[in-house]
């Protein structure tokens, strides 16, 4: 967006029609120690603090991935436990999945690997 000459003059002229209202609100704050102090206060510890809100927010974004990730994991260690109690528990499924991952034969016999698209 391209401001113009005369939208800058009309908003300046704006703010110096305002400015009386707010200047007498304002100015008091200004003076005011203690005002001054609780501001000093939420910008130091919004920003610029070790535990600052903005280190908080990418704290508990990451808490958050890194809990996607437990989820993840603890369902593909209950999937590997399921199939280690498969193949323990029956020798043909021990055999199954020797040939289909592994490519393991028997000695007589011819393996093709077929791969598909």
């Amino acid at each position: 967006m391209i401001l113009h000459f005369n939208d800058f003059t009309n908003f300046v002229q704006t703010l110096n029609n305002m400015w009386p209202g707010f200047k007498k609100y304002i100015k008091p704050l200004l003076k005011n120690k203690f005002f001054l102090a609780t501001i000093v206060f939420i910008v130091f510890v919004g920003f610029f603090d070790q535990n600052s809100l903005l280190d908080r927010y990418q704290l508990s974004k990451r808490i958050s991935q890194l809990e996607k990730q437990k989820e993840h994991y603890i369902e593909e260690i209950e999937q590997n436990n399921r199939k280690m109690k498969e193949l323990q528990s029956n020798s043909e499924n021990l055999e199954k999945f020797a040939r289909e991952e592994y490519l393991m034969k028997k000695k007589d016999e011819v393996i093709f690997v077929v791969e598909e698209e």
